[in-house]
């Protein structure tokens, strides 16, 4: 039996913890979610600029850095678990987690840049692809249909629902397009808690898994590979790439499940969600 617990009113941030139930929020943390969400929103926007030919992936970490520090905010990666940026930076074929170091962008290259900041305690959790200069066919069809499998998973989204549900649109729609879906890293509950119950995967069978019900909070975070779906590790034990050094890609929200369906924290308000993508999204 899945375990839910109402939170009406939020506990201060510091006491704020991962107890393995699934949080049933109210009005004040969709509100504190709002305004965390459209933070990170607008400093994945800001990348936008930084991310071309002969720019250091540690430009963009420095830009987050300062954005946060000018916004009243933390981010939530820096210190994490022993982890040294405010960003990661996944480049072409890694997966995840990527360093934002003194790597030099190319042409043609495609880049992950997950951004969590933190504000008023809560964690805006979002992530986008970007690319640098041209980049081959291939490359901007997985963007596309990466971003389309993030879509679908939260689309899946609304009361009574099941996280199978989210799991199975993504694996579905990403097969049928000759795409992998990658098993080792999955989406997860948020709110004044970095990562929360319960565990959102990106693969699954419809009607399983708990009940979605209104005020759960999470991320929905797709990785998809253009080969297979096997990963490894790097020996810092932070980048995951392909083992089949095939393209990979990745998006990522953070949401709401509402009366109505679902509500999406970190939309681009300028409309900068991913290249040459268009984005539908319903009411909350």
């Amino acid at each position: 039996m899945d375990s839910y617990i109402d939170v009406p009113v939020a506990p201060r941030a510091q006491d704020a913890r991962r107890t393995g139930a699934i949080k049933l929020y109210g009005p004040d943390a969709f509100e504190g979610m709002r305004r965390a969400g459209a933070l990170t929103a607008r400093c994945l926007d800001g990348v936008c600029d930084l991310v071309r030919e002969g720019s250091a992936l540690a430009q963009i970490d420095a830009f987050v850095r300062d954005f946060a520090a000018a916004h009243d905010a933390t981010p939530a990666t820096l210190g994490y678990e022993g982890y040294q940026y405010a960003c990661c930076t996944s480049v072409n074929h890694v997966v995840c987690h990527g360093f934002p170091d003194q790597k030099k962008l190319r042409d043609g290259d495609i880049v992950n840049v997950d951004v969590t900041l933190i504000h008023d305690g809560w964690h805006g959790d979002s992530s986008r692809m970007y690319v640098v200069g041209k980049p081959k066919r291939a490359a901007e069809r997985l963007i596309q249909i990466a971003h389309e499998a993030m879509m679908r998973g939260i689309r899946a989204v609304q009361p009574g629902a099941r996280l199978g549900d989210i799991g199975h649109a993504i694996q579905t729609y990403a097969q049928a397009e000759r795409c992998s879906v990658v098993r080792d890293f999955c989406g997860h509950g948020i709110g004044q808690v970095f990562h929360d119950s319960p565990d959102i995967l990106n693969f699954g069978r419809p009607c399983t898994g708990p009940e979605l019900r209104e005020g759960m909070i999470f991320t929905v975070e797709p990785m998809i590979n253009l080969g297979r779906a096997d990963v490894k590790m790097l020996a810092d034990d932070w980048t995951a790439v392909t083992r089949d050094k095939s393209l990979s890609a990745q998006f990522e929200h953070s949401i709401g499940v509402t009366s109505k369906g679902v509500e999406i924290f970190t939309l681009s308000p300028a409309g900068l969600h991913a290249p040459g993508v268009e984005v539908e999204t319903r009411p909350a």
